[in-house]
């Protein structure tokens, strides 16, 4: 069982530590230590390119513990940035020069597609998509739609061709970037497969680490993936039901039904706690079917000073004097 108030006090909105600060993301705090990059992985929630200001808690938790898992399971795919777990919040990793764009691979017709093909467009990053297409349906084969990456505001759809042209990213990297998305979306698909559930979309990020191309940031969680529940979901397809998902999008759903999308002119919501509960409960289950795990939380009073304690014994006992 889930101590929903402690994990409530708990919950990490931002950090501060003492370490060099390299970035802060929507939902990570990074920062550097000599050859590596320390990821601290917040408890904030972001959709639509807004950071919410309320956590939901045990987010980070989960970000972590899922990222981890799945990127040990694929480094027989692709290499990848993963390092060290020092503590439930924080992932270390490879500091890598990241390429500023994300590969999106869509195997079903959801979320931004869904919507940019509802508008009538039959075009998106410039893939060409066919018409008589259904919403929440298998796609003819995977896709790849890259975007942008924005450290902040919106991420900007992009064919591959102006990726090259605006010299975001080497052709022959990108072609590269391409055939290791694809392959880490169908070793994903399969690890969900045999747990129940499907995987819609995804998005990766890669970075340049001494010459070699390197997975960098999360893999396979639901901040950055899509999931269906696989037992209903032909049978809602047919009765024109949209499947049960364990994704942001449920967020996204409410924030829509709300009137919110993340237009510049609008004002951040507050979400309610009942909302951010709701979320973190999926995230929680999300973890536990995907993994075949219970779930552990770590409850702490003052979880920055854990957090501070753990990373910087971690980096003593390998060398690092900060």
């Amino acid at each position: 069982m889930i101590d929903w108030p402690r994990a409530l006090k708990s919950a990490i909105v931002e950090t501060h530590f003492p370490w060099n600060l390299h970035r802060r993301g929507k939902v990570r705090d990074v920062y550097e230590a000599g050859d590596w990059l320390i990821f601290v992985t917040t408890d904030r929630v972001s959709a639509f390119d807004r950071v919410f200001p309320d956590p939901v808690p045990l987010k980070g938790q989960v970000l972590v513990g899922l990222a981890a898992y799945f990127l040990e399971a694929s480094r027989q795919i692709a290499p990848n940035h993963l390092v060290a777990v020092p503590d439930p919040h924080v992932l270390i990793g490879h500091r890598a020069r990241p390429y500023p764009v994300e590969i999106i691979v869509r195997g079903y017709l959801a979320g931004h597609a869904l919507r940019v093909y509802a508008s009538g467009a039959r075009q998106l990053c410039g893939v060409r998509l066919p018409e008589g297409l259904r919403a929440y349906e298998p796609l003819p084969e995977p896709i790849i739609t890259p975007t942008t990456k924005a450290l902040s505001g919106h991420d900007e759809d992009v064919s591959p061709q102006e990726l090259i042209a605006r010299g975001l990213v080497p052709a022959d990297v990108y072609e590269q970037m391409e055939a290791t998305a694809l392959a880490l979306y169908r070793h994903g698909a399969r690890m969900a497969e045999q747990r129940g559930l499907i995987l819609a979309d995804t998005k990766y990020e890669f970075g340049d680490w001494h010459g070699r191309l390197l997975l960098i940031d999360e893999l396979h969680t639901p901040d950055s993936s899509r999931y269906f529940f696989a037992d209903d979901y032909e049978a809602r397809l047919r009765q024109g039901e949209s499947p049960r998902q364990l994704s942001k999008e449920f967020l996204r759903q409410y924030l829509l039904e709300q009137g919110f999308q993340g237009d510049p002119h609008q004002p951040t919501p507050i979400l309610p706690e009942s909302v951010r509960l709701e979320l973190a409960e999926r995230y929680v289950m999300l973890y536990e079917l995907l993994t075949g795990l219970p779930f552990r939380p770590v409850y702490d009073i003052d979880p920055l000073e854990r957090i501070y304690r753990q990373v910087s014994q971690w980096l003593r006992e390998h060398g690092y004097a900060s």
